[in-house]
């Protein structure tokens, strides 16, 4: 385990400048490093913990910022600020912190990860889509893309997340979306926890949060990126 540091950091996406939490793992790098996507709520203090638990392992990671400040406290408001954010500039930005990385002289550019929860497992299957030397990619309940012409375009091994009660994404997509890959002799390994709802790993949400599963499903992601982003 590394102890980690936590540092706000700012960079270019476009003409804008962004911000996101870097948690950088002590020792000497180069270290592999990770984009960790927000939920619907926005950059608060659960996807920091997650960012930081990463660095931990050894990861530089970049948590990202997609609504540029705002935090939602409740559903009705991160809805609101959900569909509020233009998916030309997310994905904009989700590129910039790839660039980011990068840069970075301590990362080891061609070992860069993405992660994302919710929405921001959404976003994690785009940064995949986006980018072609992504070196692994966890999805954790986002949506997917089943369209061929996208999916090709896919060099990351993934990883998908998912509830088997999950309403807003059925199993039977999720299912599409691994035989679309396979068929496609694409790397991908899906975990369907049967009993599951939607964001099950989070413990801020009371009624859907299940314990054993989540941390089922962390053991996973860390064998998952230790095995793509340390070989």
């Amino acid at each position: 385990m590394f102890a980690a540091e936590g540092k706000q950091v700012t960079y270019s996406s476009g003409n804008d400048k962004v911000q996101g939490m870097l948690y950088t793992p002590s020792g000497k790098g180069p270290f592999p490093a990770i984009i960790v996507i927000h939920e619907w709520w926005g950059l608060n203090d659960w996807v920091k913990e997650q960012a930081s638990k990463l660095a931990e392992q050894g990861y530089v990671a970049l948590a990202v910022d997609l609504y540029r400040g705002k935090v939602a406290t409740s559903p009705e408001e991160a809805h609101e600020i959900m569909r509020g954010v233009p998916e030309d500039r997310a994905k904009q930005d989700l590129d910039a912190a790839f660039t980011y990385l990068k840069s970075q002289n301590n990362v080891t550019g061609d070992r860069i990860g993405a992660i994302g929860w919710c929405m921001g497992g959404g976003y994690s299957l785009d940064v995949a889509l986006q980018e072609p030397t992504l070196a692994a990619d966890v999805i954790n309940y986002g949506h997917l893309a089943v369209d061929q012409s996208s999916l090709k375009k896919i060099n990351a091994p993934i990883l998908g997340i998912f509830g088997g009660k999950d309403r807003g994404i059925p199993v039977e997509d999720v299912k599409k979306f691994q035989q679309t890959m396979q068929q496609l002799g694409k790397k991908i390994d899906i975990v369907i926890y049967p009993d599951a709802g939607h964001a099950f790993e989070n413990p801020n949400n009371k009624e859907g949060y299940r314990a054993q599963d989540a941390q089922d499903a962390w053991k996973h992601i860390t064998e998952f990126l230790q095995a793509n982003l340390k070989k």
